[in-house]
């Protein structure tokens, strides 16, 4: 027998028996989405009275969270998040979830630098030579491993096996122990159907795009626009390199238009650090040599992502002000989501020749009252989060245009962003412009 599988089946144990090596007062960590652990997690929930103090540390909650719901006062285990999903956000409003503030581009740093003890994660099954692909997220995994005390994996049989660049994968001979699941099916996230807004502004960039554009896409009804468009057009020799991985790349790619045969780095590969979307996009990325995962302080480093040309990325915000400010995280104090990689990609993409760095938003919102209100303020909700300071934003984009901050002194930003706003709205704006001294009288009313 090859020795790795030798070493495989000595570290084999059931979950309810690995888990006993954590203890109170430990740090554990989780990669993020796809990829935290989750019959490990169901196991340890139930040595909820033998426990104090325990803390997990992941991002983006798709699983289940046994040890929530295990102990609905955070008597015994605290959750944090790098980034909230929607089940984050539903406990962090039971003040059973917190939010833990950073770039997404310094996780690998910052993890570092902090307590780790226990660091367990879903993983692909061992190939012969004895790696467990981490899958569907390199994030910054082998951070948390070079800190932790003990490392558990969970075998989950439909992860993806994703090749890499760098630091995608672990040896068996790096694992304490090891966990074969009972193979539960990924939670997958359907694309949204764009609304005709969406469209709109999907449109908007795409006129503005060339060939061999590289691209990245956040995630919402704009990427699966985007792509329905991109597919559609006469574009070709795009290229990929994306924090997140959408099934609208998928999209791009059987429709020829995604080659990456003009890109600086990584030439003829799509290079992303995580990906949720559905099983057909988990089987496209599947041992596939065009796509592979790298750690997240390669994929969302500014300075890596300027190396390509042409760079166009895409996200989504909340809400902007008149000096280009941008939430795209919280409502008011309440978070939303996290910062993520939004600024790496903004920062990054005004550093690539040629780049592109666009924020989308729909020009107005309904509140919970009916009323229909603007997405471009004067000044941010009271709380709001910065996720993008004014002096990083680039473009931002609504269904009535772009635009361009970067250069622009207040009075221009004012004006320019004015011009995308609802025209409904944009009177009472120019008024409060007038107010905080950034109107001039020669600037033009629309």
């Amino acid at each position: 027998m090859n020795n790795c599988f030798e070493e495989y089946n000595k570290k084999l144990l059931p979950a309810e028996e690995a888990v006993k090596v954590i203890k109170s007062g430990d740090w554990i960590d989780y990669p993020l989405v796809l990829c935290a652990a989750n019959e490990l997690e169901k196991a340890l929930a139930k040595r909820k009275d033998e426990l104090e103090d325990i803390k997990f540390r992941a991002t983006m909650s798709v699983w289940p969270r046994y040890c929530v719901e295990a102990d609905p006062d955070g008597q015994h285990f605290c959750w944090n998040s790098w980034h909230f999903s929607s089940v984050d956000r539903k406990n962090a409003q039971k003040s059973l979830a917190y939010y833990i503030p950073m770039k997404f581009s310094e996780q690998v740093v910052m993890t570092r630098n902090i307590q780790t003890d226990i660091f367990m994660a879903m993983v692909s099954p061992m190939d012969k030579h004895g790696y467990f692909s981490f899958g569907a997220a390199a994030s910054a995994s082998w951070a948390s491993i070079e800190n932790a005390r003990c490392v558990i994996l969970e075998v989950n049989r439909n992860m993806p096996r994703v090749l890499g660049g760098n630091q995608e994968c672990i040896h068996i001979s790096q694992v304490d122990y090891v966990v074969e699941s009972s193979n539960p099916p990924l939670p997958e996230l359907k694309p949204a159907q764009p609304s005709p807004v969406e469209n709109t502004i999907a449109g908007h960039i795409i006129n503005r795009m060339r060939n061999a554009s590289c691209l990245q896409l956040g995630i919402g009804g704009i990427p699966s626009a985007i792509g329905a468009l991109v597919a559609q057009s006469d574009l070709k020799d795009l290229g990929v390199h994306s924090e997140m991985y959408v099934d609208a790349f998928v999209d791009m790619t059987l429709a020829g238009k995604i080659t990456c045969a003009r890109k600086n780095i990584d030439k003829y590969k799509q290079v992303f650090n995580f990906a949720f979307g559905t099983r057909r996009m988990y089987d496209f990325i599947d041992d596939n040599p065009g796509v592979v995962s790298y750690s997240v302080d390669y994929v969302n480093s500014p300075e890596i992502i300027a190396r390509n040309d042409n760079v166009v990325a895409i996200n989504a915000c909340l809400e902007v002000d008149l000096f280009g400010q941008v939430c795209s995280e919280s409502i008011g104090t309440r978070q939303i989501s996290g910062t993520g990689g939004q600024l790496d990609f903004v920062d990054g993409a005004y550093k690539s020749k040629g780049g592109q760095g666009f924020l989308c938003i729909p020009s107005t919102y309904e509140n919970g009252a009916g009323e229909i209100c603007s997405n471009i303020k004067a000044t941010l909700t009271p709380g709001a989060i910065v996720t993008d300071p004014r002096t990083s934003t680039q473009m931002l984009v609504t269904e009535f245009g772009i635009a361009e901050l970067k250069g622009k002194s207040t009075w221009e930003r004012a004006e320019t962003l004015i011009s995308i706003a609802h025209p409904r709205f944009r009177e009472e704006l120019i008024k409060e412009a007038q107010k905080m001294k950034i109107w001039r009288k020669s600037n033009r009313i629309y």
